[in-house]
């Protein structure tokens, strides 16, 4: 196996745990304004979530580095061909992050109630332009002999991308929810867990819709054969089974499962685009790939070392800071945010 590979395949790692971390944050922030009734409730739904979201975004910081300098090429047509929906999703997240810090900042209801929606709305954006972002990667964009994107925002908004943004939306929300079923205490967690069931069965609809859509729709998918049901096949499976067992009452394996959906979605999309990273739509020529996308051999090998002796660190700390934090959060509890 290659560098490049092996790079690929890193940067596939990172995005895996960028969704299954990030995801539930987002899917909290989504359910914030919904499922917390009053000023208490929604304390507690945030502190669900207050340690470890600017943790969290870290891998999708890791991602983006890690991008610039393995695929320099990759990196600079695909943040020049998005650049708008890259800076609504940056927005979105800038957004978030200014309204888990200043909602308590004051002792109004009104002010945190505003900084709740505003906690929904980059919550929301950031999902659901990430289902855009990666629908279009995987179908293909105008890109053109010097690797330049040929399109526009609107170009992007076509309804494979704007149903992989509501699929990317409803699998947040519903492992955020089953996520809660695990952090918050109380009567609360019931109502949490009758919000789960509720978003399951759409959910299962959205995912079904979209990996159609995708078989229909993107060549790169449907010539890969029966290999590239593989992936979309246990991610199906692990979906229908977190809801059989949050109704069973298995909280613990629901949220497994919801984890495995998210893994197994990514992999299929990394592993529908190998050996590419991004795919022209003009012309299959054009495509990017591991090889004409990326840095020298000496950068990657370089980086290969750097990475092998930090990463285990940096999951070492935050499999920790989860480990200190993992008591449910109830009314009673010490609230922060």
């Amino acid at each position: 196996m290659d560098l490049n590979t092996v790079w690929f395949i890193l940067i596939t790692v990172l995005f895996i745990g960028y969704f299954f971390l990030e995801g539930f944050d987002y899917g909290v922030g989504m359910l914030l304004p919904f499922l917390g009734k009053d000023d208490a409730e929604r304390r507690v739904l945030i502190n669900t979530i207050g340690p470890h979201w600017d943790g969290n975004e870290v891998w999708l910081l890791t991602a983006g580095g890690a991008s610039f300098a393995a695929f320099p090429e990759w990196y600079a047509t695909l943040f020049s061909g998005f650049y708008l929906p890259l800076f609504l999703m940056l927005l979105g997240l800038i957004v978030r992050a200014v309204a888990f810090e200043y909602r308590s900042k004051q002792d109004s209801l009104k002010w945190r109630y505003n900084w709740d929606w505003m906690i929904f709305l980059g919550s929301f954006l950031t999902s659901l332009l990430w289902g855009v972002a990666v629908a279009n990667i995987l179908r293909g964009t105008p890109i053109d002999a010097t690797k330049t994107y040929t399109g526009g925002f609107f170009n992007l908004l076509n309804p494979y991308g704007l149903i992989g943004g509501i699929t990317f939306v409803m699998l947040f929300l519903y492992h955020g929810a089953v996520f809660l079923t695990l952090k918050v205490g109380g009567e609360f967690v019931e109502r949490i867990k009758a919000t789960a069931q509720k978003l399951w069965l759409p959910t299962v609809v959205m995912a079904v819709i979209f990996v159609l859509y995708t078989y229909i729709d993107v060549e790169i998918f449907a010539a890969k054969g029966f290999a590239a049901f593989i992936w979309p096949l246990i991610a199906a499976i692990a979906l229908i089974m977190s809801g059989i067992y949050l109704k069973s009452g298995k909280d613990g394996l629901a949220f497994v499962m919801t984890s495995l959906t998210i893994v197994f979605v990514t992999i299929t999309a990394f592993y529908t685009l190998y050996p590419n990273v991004m795919i022209s739509s003009i012309s299959p020529e054009y495509n990017l790939t591991i090889y004409n996308a990326s840095a020298s051999h000496y950068t990657l090998t370089v980086m290969t070392w750097v990475a092998g002796i930090l990463v285990p660190f940096v999951l070492v700390y935050q499999a920790w800071s989860y480990m200190v934090f993992k008591k449910r959060i109830t009314k009673d509890s010490e609230l922060e945010y």
